[in-house]
This record gives C-alpha cells, structure tokens and sequence, in this order.
C-alpha cells in the first residue's frame, strides 16, 4: 500500500505494557505520542487530570450565580431549561474540546494548523480574553483574602457599627432589636464594610475617577499571585497536585455550610423559595437566554483551558468519560450550592422577619460578602464559619485561575516551542506580573466599577463569538466525518448521531441564540447606586472586540502571505475540508494497526477508514470557495452587529 511515514503520525505504536497504579499506562507516561513531535508532558495521575478539570469548571460563579439565576427565573422550572442547554449545548461543546485537545495534543493557537489554518486568530483571541479574565478575576480573591485575614479575631468586624469606617445610618438589624427601625437610608454593618472597608468605593465617583490603589489589596493580590506562580511554574506535574487540595476542599466545605444552614431557623423558608416552581415563567424568552448563558459559562468551553488540559493526556485516554463525568459534577455542584446560599438566606429572612425575595435581592460578589458574610456574623462560632466560608471563595477562584493561564501558557509554549520550552519559568513569571500590572485599575477606590465592566463587556460576548467559529471550523470546514474518525482513533468508537447533529446544527444555533440575545437585550450594568454612562458602554464593547478582532486580522493575514495570486488564494484558501456527514461517519479501528489502513471508499455504504484521516499528511486539504465567503460573512455581521 503506497503509504509515506506522515501517514502514520497520529497512530501510536500498541505493545503489551503494565498499567501502574496512577491509572494510567507506563507507555502513556513515557513515550505516548500521537505526533513526531518532541515528547509531551503527560498527567501524573487520571485524578489530576480529572481535578484539574473539575477545579476549573467549578468556580465562583457556581456559587453566587446558580442560586440567584435559578430563583429569579421560575425557581424548580428553571431546571429544566438548564438541563435542556447542557445537554444539547454545553456538554458537546465540552466533549468537543476535550477531543480535539487530545488528538492533536496542541494548545489553542497551534491546533488550528491541524484544523484550519485561516481561523489561527481564534487561538489568539482566546489568549487575550484570557489575560482579560485575570485581570479582574484574580481581585476578587484578593477581597476573600482580606476578608479571611480579618476574620481571626472573636468579634468579626462587620458585625458592628462602632468601626472607623461605619457612618451614621450603619444599623445592626435583627429581630430581636425591638428599639430599630429600618429605614430605606439605613446600611447593614456587613455592607458597609465591604463598601468602605474593603473596596473604599466611596472614595470614587465612578470610571471617570477611580482615585488610588488601596494598598492592602494589592499586598492581597501579590500574594494570590504568588500561588498561583508557584502552582503552574513546572507544568502540569505541580499544579496536578494541587488540585488535590484546591479542588477538594471546597467540597468539604459546602457540605459543613450545608449541614450547619439546614439546621438554622428559617431555613426550609430558604428552600421552598430556591425550587418552588413557577411554571409560567418558562413562556419568557429571558430564562432560557439565562440558561444558555449559565451552562455555557459554567461548563466554560472556549477558554483554551479543555484543549490544554486533554493535551496533555494519553493517546487512547477516554474522554468521552471525562466529559460526561466532570460536566455532571458541575451541574450537580451548582445545584448543591443554591442549598448551601438559600437556607442561610431563609434564616436571615426569619431574623429579619421579611420575605426571602428582600433578602435575596443582589447577586454577584455582593451576595457572597454582604449577605452571607452577614449571616455567617450571626451564627454561633462564626470565626470558624467565616475562616473555611473564605477559604473556599479562594480556592475556587485559584482552581481557575491555575486553569486559564495554564492555557495561555501551552498555547505559547506550543506555538513558539524553540523560544520558550526551555524558559518556562521565566516566560511564567512574565505573564504573572503582566496579569498583575493589568489588575492594578481593579484596585484603586473605583476598582469594583472595573470588575462589572470588565465581567459585562470584556468576556462574554467576544468568547461566545470565538467558540461559535470554533465549532462552525470544526463541523463545517474540518467535518464531522473526518473529526469522529480521529475520536474512532482514540477511543475505539465513533460519536452518535446524536453528538454530530449537535455539533452540526444545534450548537452553531445554541451559541448564535446567546449573541444575538446579548446584542438584542444588553444587560443594564449598574453596581450599588452608580449607574454606568452610556460611554461606558462604547468602551466595554471596544474592550471586548480588541480580542475578537484578531480572527479577521489573521484571516487577512493568512490570505495575503500564502502563496500564489490573490485570485488563485480565493478560488482555493488553504483550510483542511472533508464532506460534513452526520449520517455516517468514518471508522479506525482502536488502535489501529501500522501495516493495514485501507482506504475510504465514498461510495461504499460500509465505514471505512477515511483517508489522511490525520491532519499530519504532508499536504493540505484545500477548502472550496464557499468556505470562505462563510468565514467572510459571520465575521462581517458580527462586526456590524
């Protein structure tokens, strides 16, 4: 069979070995390669993997936004348009990502050379959305951290009004305060500091005039950097072990906080409020913009964080399992966090003697530093309370941010290998103190302004963008054909019909409904009583298309540096292509034998195996025409949108 050695740079050579007892194989470990490249970094163990994974999905945003999104959009029944959007959006966008990172075992800058060299800028719009991320995401760590460092001592200090920082309408509002009265002026001890204490945001009038870095958070964010240095500075093999305490404890403590708020009084008043459905809510377009948004979101597809971290497992390593299992831990740990939020929130509502709704009425970091840290005050040992409450916040921020410059960090790595493989450390540490320099606008007296614009605009709408061209390159550019035949490759089985109309169909559909939703109904960003200005608006959208800008620019790019005419590049733009054919999908055999790869015969109803099935076959597919008016036409009515 006239077949050359590129042919074979996606198979891996099957000897009987032993399996020690990490999970996986001493030829995983070793010389488990799917490529001629230089030998990868593997996972020490399965569970750092899996860890590192779930660490990352699970974050702060499980905590404070599940609970508040559930209730406020038709409580139980919301469940089901969350389930529905997982189900059919996020977990094969998650599936997805696990699977290409694994097979080409590249970063999210150098895997499109595999998939499609033309949409390359996505990989680099994905690593500035990521440093945009650590750049607020990491202070609000530095405001648990200052939190947790003021909670050791008897008497929390936001639980009275005779601080420096308390004003005249601070009030300690309880039941058993008989002599209170609660006006609309009035401001709750725990509010005030983090208002004042904490943020000092009353010494801003707004974005306009942000004032000073408050240097004790900023001592908060350099330590916080500091461990998230020393976690990722050797690869995988550090931060694979960390995880073991980061992704873990807080687990531990949300089933104390869970156990401790189910025996506080008033706290099935909580419950009720959390999943009492309300059926007519389900006819509002809102909630399930608010459930596409959520899973997407949570499960966090498009970070370059999935593609990094299944690079750096085994050839034949199951991630169809890994997919199904860590998606499912993070659903289900969302909706163990809303118990943990509203029975405390109930027991507030009984010792105020108003309705749940009045206390639930923020989300965000203000539920988790004004009302819950006003609630863990009132509790019997609150110290201890208050100590692991904040830990937690921590360390599921630390998970994250492990995460996302991890996949910043392989992206470059992968991309320039000769430069910075060698000065991992240093090329860490300069990204450390980037991420630090940017967060330094998020510390000043204005900061927490910065946080909601940056988590508004900054984000959201440029990686839903990314990971619709994502998908729409790898379902309709690279095919699903050709992409189940590489999953045949590595697991031995090829996706249902059901994961390829999903990629195909429902998830271009899921991610274009959340945009065109976003650009339709822009949320009101409004944080305490600051209203943003209407520039404020132009700015954020401008942050947000700095990083999406650069998928058309390396299009351009790409297209005037290939070789031959401007019309010859048209006709024929250089972008791996196969037939898009849900209905029946190419099939290896597991793991496939050196010495028998036949061909694919299109007109065969039998599966087959299909040719050049690996991107590495010394010559490049050529995309037809059509492919890239596709390209040109979604880049330009998202711009114009």
């Amino acid at each position: 069979l006239p077949v050359s050695l590129s042919d074979f740079t996606h198979l891996s050579l099957s000897f009987p070995v032993r399996t020690n007892n990490s999970g996986y194989s001493r030829e995983a470990q070793m010389v488990q390669q799917t490529s001629l490249d230089r030998p990868r970094e593997t996972w020490s163990k399965k569970m750092d993997f899996l860890l590192s994974v779930i660490g990352y999905a699970v974050d702060l945003g499980n905590v404070w936004r599940f609970p508040y999104i559930c209730y406020q959009n038709g409580g139980g029944a919301f469940l089901l348009p969350y389930m529905l959007m997982a189900v059919f959006g996020g977990v094969p966008l998650f599936y997805m990502e696990l699977a290409l990172g694994q097979f080409h075992r590249s970063g999210c800058i150098s895997i499109w050379k595999h998939i499609c060299p033309i949409f390359k800028g996505v990989g680099f719009a994905i690593c500035i959305i990521a440093l945009y991320i650590a750049f607020y995401y990491n202070t609000i760590m530095a405001w648990a951290l200052y939190y947790l460092l003021a909670s050791f001592r008897p008497t929390l200090p936001w639980t009275t009004c005779s601080n420096p920082w308390n004003t005249v309408n601070c009030l300690r509002y309880l039941s058993t305060d008989s002599n209170v009265t609660w006006t609309n002026t009035s401001t709750s001890p725990a509010e005030e500091f983090y208002t004042r204490q904490v943020l000092q945001v009353h010494l801003s009038p707004g974005l306009h005039q942000l004032g000073s870095v408050s240097w004790q958070l900023a001592l908060c964010l350099l330590f916080i950097f500091t461990i998230v240095y020393f976690s990722i500075w050797k690869g995988v093999k550090t931060s694979g072990k960390v995880v073991w305490v980061t992704a873990t404890f807080p687990y531990l403590v949300l089933l104390v906080l869970l156990v401790r708020g189910a025996t506080l009084p008033g706290a099935w008043r909580g419950v009720v409020f959390y999943l009492k459905p309300d059926w007519g809510k389900l006819l509002s377009t809102t909630v399930w913009i608010d459930a596409a948004a959520q899973i997407f979101f949570s499960l966090g597809p498009g970070f370059g964080v999935l593609l990094a971290f299944a690079s750096y497992n085994p050839f034949h390593n199951n991630c169809y399992k890994d997919a199904l299992v860590t998606s499912s831990v993070n659903c289900l740990t969302s909706f163990l966090s809303g118990f943990v939020i509203f029975t405390v929130l109930g027991y507030m509502a009984e010792m105020r003697k108003i309705g749940v709704e009045t206390v639930a009425k923020d989300a965000g970091p203000s539920l988790l530093f004004i009302i819950y840290a006003e609630a863990i005050a009132n509790m019997p040992a609150a110290t201890f309370f208050a100590i692991i409450f904040f830990l937690m916040i921590i360390m599921l921020g630390l998970d994250s941010t492990f995460a996302g410059l991890e996949g910043v960090i392989t992206a470059m790595l992968d991309e320039f290998p000769q430069l910075l493989s060698k000065r991992r450390e240093l090329f860490v540490l300069g990204l450390v103190c980037v991420c630090y320099l940017g967060a330094l606008s998020t510390l000043t007296y204005g900061g927490a302004f910065v946080v909601k614009l940056f988590e508004e605009y900054a984000t959201g709408p440029a990686v839903i963008t990314v990971v619709f061209l994502e998908v729409i390159a790898v379902s309709w550019f690279y095919g699903t054909s050709r992409f189940c035949a590489d999953v045949n490759m590595m697991l031995g089985f090829s996706p249902g019909l059901f994961w390829r109309v999903c990629w195909v169909a429902i998830c271009p559909i899921f991610l274009l409904f959340i945009i065109v939703s976003f650009l339709a109904f822009p949320p009101e960003v409004k944080l305490f009583d600051y209203i943003y200005p209407p520039w404020t608006t132009v700015l954020g959208y401008c942050i947000g298309v700095s990083s999406f800008i650069c998928v058309p620019a390396y299009m351009v790019y790409h297209l005037l540096t290939a070789k031959g005419t401007f019309k010859q590049v048209r006709k024929t733009a250089p972008c791996l292509r196969s037939q898009t054919n849900i209905k029946q999908p190419c099939v290896h055999t597991a793991p496939p034998s050196l010495l028998s790869l036949p061909l694919m015969n299109l007109s065969s109803n039998k599966p087959s195996v299909c040719p050049n099935a690996s991107p590495h076959n010394g010559t490049e597919r050529q995309c037809q025409q059509r492919g890239v008016c596709v390209c040109y036409v979604c880049v330009l009515v998202i711009h114009l949108c």
